[in-house]
C-alpha cells in the first residue's frame, strides 16, 4: 500500500491463528510527501483514516478479489488498541460496512490449510 495523493494512518491487524503476533496490529502514516509503503501480507486486516482532505492510495494484490472472503473489524474495538490520529478527536465518516464491523473476539480468524492456501474461519 502506498500514497500517491494526500496523507493516511495505515493498520494492518494480524488474523492469522497459528502467529506469535496474533490479534497484535501496526499503524504507521503514509503520504505522498514521505513516500512509505506498507505490506499487508495474507492474513492480516488492513484499515485507513485518510488524514489530509483527500487521498489516493495504490495497492497490489495476493489473489483475486473474494467477496465472501471480506470481513470488517470493528475499528475503535477496545482488544485491538489502535491509536487512531482522530483529527481533534472527532468520530471517523465510516461505510455502512464499517458501521457494522466485527469485534475481534467474533471475527474469523486465517488458517493456513494444505497446500500454503487459506481460509477464513469462524472462532470456537
Amino acid at each position: 500500500m502506498r500514497v500517491v495523493q494526500g496523507e493516511i494512518y495505515d493498520v494492518a491487524v494480524d488474523m492469522r491463528s497459528d502467529s506469535p503476533t496474533f490479534g497484535q496490529s501496526v499503524g504507521m502514516v503514509l503520504s505522498a510527501e514521505n513516500k512509505l509503503q506498507l505490506w499487508v501480507p495474507p492474513g492480516f486486516a488492513h484499515g485507513f483514516y485518510v488524514m489530509s482532505e483527500t487521498a489516493e492510495m495504490v495497492y497490489k494484490c495476493s489473489d483475486y478479489y473474494a467477496p465472501d472472503d471480506e470481513y470488517s473489524l470493528l475499528w475503535n474495538d477496545p482488544a485491538l488498541n489502535i491509536n487512531w490520529p482522530l483529527t481533534a478527536g472527532a468520530e471517523p465518516v465510516l461505510s455502512a460496512k464499517d458501521r457494522g464491523g466485527l469485534k475481534f473476539a467474533d471475527a474469523p480468524v486465517y488458517v493456513k490449510t494444505a497446500g500454503y492456501s487459506a481460509r477464513a474461519e469462524g472462532k470456537a
